[in-house]
């Protein structure tokens, strides 16, 4: 079952042009890029907690899921 978004809020269907757009110019590349060195790119060490590490896999997971709307949104125009 589908939600129907709020008024104002970005539906899922429009998202990835909506996102590929944001990221277009060479400003938008630097801060993609920037995204993934401090998530993707990221390694922790031994010593930090397991919170931590569930922390740092959160943001993984919300950079993969931007990285791929604006890789879909590319990839429809």
């Amino acid at each position: 079952m589908m939600v129907l978004p709020e008024k104002g809020v970005l539906a899922a269907e429009d998202a990835g042009r909506v996102f590929a757009r944001l990221f277009t110019a060479a400003d938008g590349d630097r801060a993609l890029a920037y995204l993934r060195a401090m998530t993707l790119d990221r390694a922790m060490g031994a010593h930090v907690s397991t919170e931590q590490l569930w922390h740092l896999e959160g943001q993984r997971y919300l950079a993969r899921y931007i990285l791929k709307l604006v890789e879909r949104g590319r990839a429809s125009d």
